[in-house]
């Protein structure tokens, strides 16, 4: 590690001088690739860290250095590229055993993963190495703390099992509704769009929803859910307009504006969430509870699947079960994990356009039926249809590699035309992955890419963009916007300490 204060900052290694042996006259290559590698320092310092990576890359393909593998491993990073990230700080650590800076971005990705135990025998060797650094010792111990915690609730997982929301709901008083409460209120217990309306002007104030209307949303949700089939069938009506939209992440207010430039769902106004409602985000309550509420108001209109971050370690690592709890309590927290393992993970519309979150599969011939017959009331797995529907993604060479995020695949062109020709499909729609539009057409237009989070997290200048199509005319026709102002509280604000 070159030094505690440039972990702190988390900056990419800028290119040592060469040794006296190595001079530009006497190594040109060196030079060159060390000046490749200053160019990718001041794009990653941009936040362009596509051409960060690309010059990193171009820098390793003229002279191989650790360093360059240790700075496209944070780039990989911040693109949220785990498995790639991994991949360059292990090819690091094989070029030099005692690079500190190599261990430190291996935890990271280990961290991003939630495969923490391994994240900290990393850290044990970056602590031991540099025993006067802050950042890496508190790192250390955060770590430690977060094994320890995995640990204990694995202990207690068998209780949890044997809950559900409803009994949870029963088990516990609803809180009294105090008089000073001017908030949204349900009426007889339900949701009306009186109460949704509502809902969005209490929440566009910073108000908090009465916790007696958040339980009972949740359990109402989960009983809904329960009834859902994993492969959900959308119908479409000729010239009736649907909606798909893609990760939303916590960035309420990009949702408001989807509602104000689009309508608000309703009978005649159909839409699919798809996937990733939460985390980084710091408004990740208000966009579930908008979500839950306009599913229970709207049950057979208002679609929502089950993205990679509806689970209970992305959660616990991007902020929002920290969010829960600051704004509730770890029961509520609890009983989302719940819940998210009742929704579904895909929708057909039409019986020709197929939806998932993440993408197609590791075999041949999956069907649709093999979809429906998976059994979701759980964790996602690492491995697996259930996994490779919330974790894929598309690229653009034939056949299928392993994935950049370390789970899941990345699928060719031929994948998606085999998987379409089988199950007697059009396209597919998925999303998953920032993209500079807000969306992209890959595959010879048989795979779409819908992201919803403009400027995601703040930093990606990224635009949004949402589906719509007609029941028929599948064809999709893409509405793209900008980020919509936002109180001043910052993405990641509630992530676990090691990944804000």
């Amino acid at each position: 590690m070159s030094s505690a204060a440039e972990e702190a900052n988390h900056k990419p290694e800028a290119p040592t001088a060469p040794a006296q042996e190595n001079t530009s006259e006497e190594n040109p290559l060196q030079a060159k690739a060390d000046e490749l590698g200053a160019r990718g320092n001041e794009f990653f310092k941009e936040q362009n860290y596509e051409q960060a990576i690309a010059l990193y890359t171009e820098a390793i393909e003229t002279c191989p250095n650790e360093r360059f593998y240790a700075n496209r491993s944070f780039a990989h990073f911040r693109t949220e590229s785990y498995g790639y990230a991994l991949s360059d700080a292990d090819k690091a650590i094989s070029m030099k055993n005692s690079y500190t800076k190599a261990y430190y971005r291996r935890a990271a990705a280990l961290m991003a993963l939630g495969r923490f135990k391994k994240a900290l025998a990393d850290l044990e060797f970056v602590a031991k190495r540099c025993p006067s650094a802050k950042d890496a010792q508190d790192k250390y111990t955060e770590c430690k703390k977060m094994v320890n915690k995995i640990a204990f609730e694995k202990a207690i997982s068998v209780q949890h099992q044997e809950k559900s929301v409803e009994k949870m709901c029963r088990d516990m008083e609803f809180a009294t509704i105090e008089d000073d409460y001017t908030g949204p209120k349900l009426e007889n217990g339900k949701v009306t769009l009186e109460f949704m309306k509502s809902l969005l002007e209490w929440y566009k104030k910073q108000n908090k929803l009465h916790k007696n209307f958040a339980y009972r949303i949740l359990c109402d949700m989960e009983t809904l859910l329960k009834t859902q089939p994993s492969l959900v069938e959308i119908p479409v009506p000729d010239e009736q307009k649907f909606t798909v939209c893609g990760d939303i992440h916590g960035q309420f207010y990009d949702l408001l504006h989807i509602f104000e430039i689009n309508g608000l769902p309703s009978p005649t106004n159909p839409y699919l969430f798809n996937g990733d409602f939460v985390d980084r985000g710091s408004f990740s309550v208000e966009c579930i509870f908008t979500l839950f509420g306009f599913k229970l108001l709207y049950p057979n209109h208002f679609f929502l699947a089950r993205g990679n971050h509806e689970s209970f370690n992305m959660n616990q690592l991007y902020g929002f079960t920290g969010e829960v709890v600051s704004k509730y309590s770890q029961n509520m927290a609890d009983m989302f994990t719940l819940v998210y393992n009742w929704l579904p993970l895909c929708h057909l519309i039409n019986k020709k356009v197929l939806v998932m979150h993440g993408g197609l599969f590791s075999k041949d011939n999956v069907s649709l039926d093999d979809l429906r017959s998976i059994d979701r009331n759980c964790q996602p797995p690492e491995e697996g249809l259930m996994c490779e529907l919330l974790w894929s993604d598309p690229h653009p060479l034939p056949g299928r590699v392993p994935s950049k995020r370390g789970v899941g695949i990345q699928f060719g062109p031929d994948v998606t035309e085999a998987f379409l020709k089988y199950n007697n499909l059009d396209y597919i729609i998925r999303s998953h992955e920032v993209k500079a539009e807000g969306y992209e057409v890959d595959h010879n237009g048989k795979c779409i890419t819908v992201f919803s989070a403009p400027n995601y997290c703040d930093q990606m200048k990224n635009l949004g963009a949402f589906i719509t199509l007609k029941g028929n005319d599948l064809t999709p026709k893409f509405t793209t916007y900008a980020d919509s102002p936002h109180p001043s509280i910052r993405p990641m604000a509630y992530a676990y300490s090691l990944m804000s």
